[in-house]
């Protein structure tokens, strides 16, 4: 639920610690956007429940259709990796038309 589709970053576990350095569990939470990206080889937006930090990582890496290129498949969510196969299928089937 709590999970970005394109980097696996999920919840993590920790302390507040108080002035008297008593220890209470939390929760520190991603910081999630819808991000909507647009795939050159689909000719489509895309979209992801993602962190913040993954939007600027798309970005470095040449859009979208690249991040998901290079992105380890186990981070991956389903939905990242049903696009992932599209856009793989698209580009091959393109290749084979202009050979």
């Amino acid at each position: 639920a709590r999970l970005c589709e394109l980097t696996g970053v999920k919840p993590q576990f920790g302390n507040n610690v108080s002035h008297s350095h008593r220890k209470t569990r939390r929760k520190f939470l991603p910081n999630l956007q819808t991000l909507s990206f647009f795939s050159e080889v689909l000719k489509q937006k895309l979209s992801f429940t993602a962190v913040a930090r993954a939007s600027r990582a798309v970005e470095q890496s040449g859009g979208i259709d690249a991040y998901l290129a290079l992105a380890n498949n186990s981070v991956l969510s389903r939905s990242a990796m049903k696009a992932k196969t599209l856009i793989q299928s698209k580009k091959e089937f393109v290749k084979e038309q202009g050979s």
